[in-house]
């Protein structure tokens, strides 16, 4: 089997194909979990806390040059050393409503496959009885 054979049926395989979907889906998915973060759950942690924002969350680890702000942004820029703890606590928040979300997905899924299919009817009367006869003579 030829090198590009041998890859052709590697990369056909149905598991490849679905993980390549989830890894897809998976990154639009975050792309959803972050402004879910940063644009609605943030906001009102930052409402209920007084004004928090955690993205202006830093520690300045140098001297700040003159002339230059003291904000994160600007500090950044101007390549001053900067411990950014606030976007840490939003992208550890973004991670436990992502696995959140995901444990709740799994679990609904997993649900759904482990549903047993319902229990077909019951046979009519006269059926039952005729099965009964059929059984009682097999037996005589």
């Amino acid at each position: 089997m030829s090198f590009i054979s041998e890859f052709r049926e590697f990369a056909v395989k149905g598991n490849v194909v679905d993980l390549a979907v989830g890894v897809i889906i998976g990154g639009a998915f975050g792309k959803i979990v972050d402004s879910l973060v940063s644009d609605i759950i943030m906001p009102i942690v930052g409402l209920v806390f007084g004004k928090l924002d955690f993205s202006n969350m830093y520690v300045v680890l140098g001297t700040i040059p003159a002339g230059v702000a003291n904000n994160l942004a600007d500090l950044k820029k101007a390549g001053v050393p900067v411990l950014a703890y606030g976007n840490f606590i939003t992208i550890a928040v973004n991670f436990v409503i992502l696995a959140f979300v995901i444990f709740l997905m799994v679990k609904q899924i997993n649900r759904l496959r482990n549903a047993q299919p319902p229990a077909p009817p019951a046979p009519p009367e006269e059926v039952a009885l005729l099965r009964e006869i059929r059984d009682s003579l097999k037996r005589a």
